[in-house]
């Protein structure tokens, strides 16, 4: 079988993620550590220049592909074991809705962690360029580090980290915390014994929370040891041999905190941000947790809604009745047509 070979950075949650799950997989892969601000040569440029940029074989070459969600849904196609996304309905559309919640939601934190905070930030720039480039001199890795980290502070709000949504954000994350080290410590994952799709989601978000950037890292040496070996082991589940999906009359009693969570912080922003583009509106403000909330509008997170949303239509009738039974009361069940 020919090797998958993917592009990535450390600093990049997403390639964490994809990295991590072809490991668990076992599927052929090998790792590029680069990125597109060094073209690799005789290699495709993909059409949108994000990060891990997967090449896959084809008759003529290779074709570059982005996004971690479909590339997912293309390797479970193509690969039959191990897979991480669950055959039963009604998991699998839990699984796409935690793995949505921790890359567009989770990973607010990451970046606002990185870059709200002077510590965070001062660790991060070097290591932006250094990941970059490991043969930098001391006077370009200097200059890397301060475009870097001037580029990507400029870009707070664009993601919705402000001075106004920093407490909602952080709070967030520390009620993710502890309830992470409670799903673990019941079944090490979230639908069962066996890692899905949404586990390595929300682990490559928090590779960077944890390994890379000194606040949250420290929020979470102090409040679940657990859930930092947790990361640590899920970065190579090669050996893994847990195999049991969740039964679904465990569900409540497993996922209820996390699904109230995903009601309580990202639906709200998913439904406000919707409206705001079907308005014609480039910012929105919504109240978030009983916060006020404010930020640019974000189109790709509105296609997330529209493709939930569409999941949830095409459930048989008896397991979207089980799904709204399971969101009732979470603030979930606005995501139910």
């Amino acid at each position: 079988m020919q090797e998958l070979e993917l592009l990535g950075v450390p600093g990049s949650p997403y390639t964490r993620k994809m990295l991590a799950l072809l490991r668990y997989r076992r599927i052929p892969h090998r790792m590029i550590w680069g990125s597109h601000f060094e073209p690799l040569a005789n290699y495709p440029a993909p059409k949108v220049k994000l990060l891990p940029t997967f090449y896959f074989p084809t008759a003529n070459g290779k074709e570059a592909v982005v996004d971690s969600t479909p590339i997912i849904q293309r390797l479970e196609r193509e690969h039959a074991d191990r897979n991480v996304v669950p055959d039963d309905p009604l998991l699998r559309f839990l699984t796409h809705l935690i793995e949505d919640f921790a890359d567009e939601w989770v990973t607010k934190a990451m970046f606002h962690y990185r870059w709200h905070f002077s510590e965070d930030a001062a660790n991060a720039g070097p290591l932006l360029a250094f990941w970059q480039n490991l043969h930098l001199e001391e006077g370009p890795a200097r200059a890397s580090s301060q475009a870097f980290a001037s580029r990507q502070i400029s870009r707070l709000y664009v993601v919705g980290s402000s001075h106004q949504t920093a407490r909602i954000i952080e709070s967030s994350f520390e009620r993710l915390v502890g309830i992470m080290d409670r799903i673990i410590e019941r079944q090490g994952f979230v639908l069962g014994t066996r890692p899905s799709a949404g586990d390595f989601a929300i682990y490559g978000q928090l590779t960077q929370l944890v390994w890379v950037d000194p606040t949250p890292a420290r929020f979470v040496a102090k409040h679940s040891p657990r859930l930092r070996a947790w990361i640590d082991r899920t970065d190579d589940l090669s050996g893994h041999q847990g195999h049991q999906w969740l039964p679904r009359s465990e569900l409540r009693i497993h996922l209820g905190e996390l699904i109230q969570e995903i009601g309580r912080v990202y639906v709200p922003f998913l439904i406000a941000n919707a409206k705001a583009i079907q308005e014609g509106r480039e910012e929105f403000e919504t109240l978030i947790d009983g916060q006020a909330w404010a930020q640019p509008v974000f189109p790709y997170q509105a296609k997330c809604l529209e493709l939930l949303r569409r999941e949830a239509i095409s459930l048989p009738a008896d397991v979207h009745h089980e799904l709204r039974c399971l969101f009732n009361g979470t603030g979930c069940e606005k995501l139910l047509p």
